[in-house]
């Protein structure tokens, strides 16, 4: 698509009146209360799915690759938000031994085709929380903030100016943000430490990727219970799965030292960046922010109807069960917390209530992804069955544990309240109570108790070693400063080692193979 094309779609997103769009998605909000109150979103058992992104690099030296949209199509990939990007979902499944079998087996069907398509192109797919090495022979910081303006004709003959990034993919809808009357409402930049890079366009998120697991919740009206569990586990949960302490070397501050870096560096930037991107700076509290306790069902559908609305976007009519409340739907796509409820479904008895648990990076390999999808659905199993107490551990407790692991990772000071009723703040004590919750939530699903530790195993060496994939690259990074490189030579061999560490072990192995005894 040509960039005069994709401006014209840009206009044509930006001429939905928003007053109408929210009276409309408030009208959707009534009709989702009422499918709840007739029991349409409930399920029979737990259904658990999970989203996978990845970026693509050049084979030889890992080099940021763009995807090619023929590409995507022919390995069933959904493009993302850069051309570089490529995302999976898998088919929702029951939580039950062959469920959990199915979409690990889903993941790694699809991923080695892809795999062996790509490797034709001399292109790897890659698991990993934030790409640090740019395409061949440009710069991060222009690679992320290049955008060229365009000029549409609306149809009364009135011109519009659009802004169109030069590397984002053609959909309408992240163009429009750079373009609507909310533009200022994000802030396109990314700020923390010794790093400061401003664009006019959303394109500066394309850094990142994630795995999001979602739970299915049996009965609808009792997604609030599942969803202030959900906040007590994102800070431990991120903890373990940090993976994003360096940033490509091209963004630092020129007067920031190596040493700086280190000392002041997150484990987990991909968090702040998808924060100063989308938040607006000027305001305390951003569409992107760890969100409150839920008292009601009612509560999470009125949240979302009454969010800003940065992106009106077109309505077209559909057959499917959620184009009953179509602009709901479309608004949820920028409702954007770190834990989120999603109301949905293709068909009336697909229809569902789900947690949607954004806090988790992509991780080194799929078995890892996996382990993070069980002990999320396990611990939503449990905690919720048996009342543990960790649900009264005050809501800025949890939602200081959440900033706290993506500053320190697994050395973040974090308070949890333990089976008995104690809190704590042990990490050992912490991590052994929440992983036998997950256990205990799994096999309360029909696992075997073999089968429910080797899901959990990744997740408890990464406690035993004290080692995550973020100290993992810490490390690597280290060393090759101590042998005498400068900062973009190490943060690239420890790039070029990460991918060529995940080639081995992506499909069948795991970061522990990576750490050892």
């Amino acid at each position: 698509m040509s960039e005069e094309e994709l401006a014209a779609r840009v206009a044509d997103v930006l001429s939905v009146d928003a007053d109408d769009f929210r009276r409309s998605a408030e009208a959707d909000a009534e009709v989702i209360k009422e499918g709840v109150e007739e029991g349409v979103f409930d399920n029979p058992q737990a259904i658990v799915g999970l989203e996978y992104e990845f970026y693509a690099v050049k084979a030889d030296d890992c080099a940021l690759r763009r995807v090619p949209r023929r590409l995507l199509e022919l390995i069933g990939f959904e493009k993302e938000l850069g051309l570089h990007n490529a995302e999976m979902t898998t088919s929702p499944q029951p939580l039950n031994a062959d469920g959990l079998t199915a979409q690990e087996a889903e993941v790694k069907a699809r991923l080695r085709t892809a795999l062996d398509v790509t490797q034709s192109e001399r292109m790897r797919l890659v698991s990993d929380a934030l790409w640090t090495l740019p395409p061949e022979g440009e710069d991060a910081a222009t690679y992320l903030t290049d955008s060229v303006e365009r000029t549409t004709t609306d149809d009364d003959g009135t011109e519009r100016a659009v802004r169109v990034a030069t590397n984002m993919s053609d959909s309408a809808r992240y163009h429009a943000m750079a373009n609507t009357d909310r533009a200022e409402a994000a802030g396109m930049r990314i700020e923390a430490p010794h790093v400061s890079l401003q664009g006019d366009t959303v394109m500066p998120e394309s850094l990142i990727t994630s795995i999001q697991p979602h739970y299915q919740v049996p009965h609808a009206p009792d997604l609030p219970d599942y969803f202030n569990y959900a906040l007590r586990v994102a800070g431990p949960l991120l903890a373990l799965g940090v993976n994003s302490p360096f940033f490509p070397a091209d963004l630092y501050d020129e007067d920031a030292s190596p040493e700086a870096i280190l000392r002041d560096g997150w484990m987990e930037h991909r968090i702040s960046v998808f924060e100063t991107v989308l938040n607006d700076p000027t305001t305390g509290e951003g569409k992107v922010r760890f969100p409150r306790d839920l008292a009601s069902v009612d509560e999470a559908i009125d949240r979302i109807a009454a969010d800003d609305t940065m992106v009106p976007m077109p309505v077209e009519p559909g057959e499917r069960f959620d184009d009953q409340f179509p602009h709901f739907s479309r608004k949820h796509g920028t409702y954007w917390r770190w834990i989120r409820p999603v109301f949905g479904g293709p068909t009336r008895s697909a229809a569902n209530a789900r947690i949607e648990f954004r806090p988790i990076p992509a991780q080194p390999t799929v078995r890892d992804s996996v382990a993070f999808l069980a002990a999320f659905a396990g611990l939503m199993e449990s905690l919720t069955r048996l009342e543990h107490p960790v649900v009264e551990l005050d809501w800025q407790l949890a939602r200081e544990n959440f900033y706290a692991a993506m500053v320190d990772g697994l050395e973040a000071d974090l308070t949890w309240i333990t089976n008995d009723g104690k809190e704590t703040s042990d990490s050992l004590a912490l991590y052994e109570d929440l992983l036998a919750h997950a256990e205990d939530g799994l096999t309360n699903r029909g696992l075997s108790e073999e089968d429910a530790a080797k899901y959990l195993y990744p997740l408890r060496r990464r406690v035993r070693q004290g080692v995550t994939p973020a100290s993992w690259k810490r490390e690597q990074v280290e060393t090759a400063l101590a042998d005498g490189a400068d900062l973009e030579a190490a943060i690239e061999t420890m790039q070029q080692t990460y991918v060529a560490r995940q080639s081995e072990t992506l499909l069948e192995g795991s970061f522990a193979d990576w750490i050892g005894e």
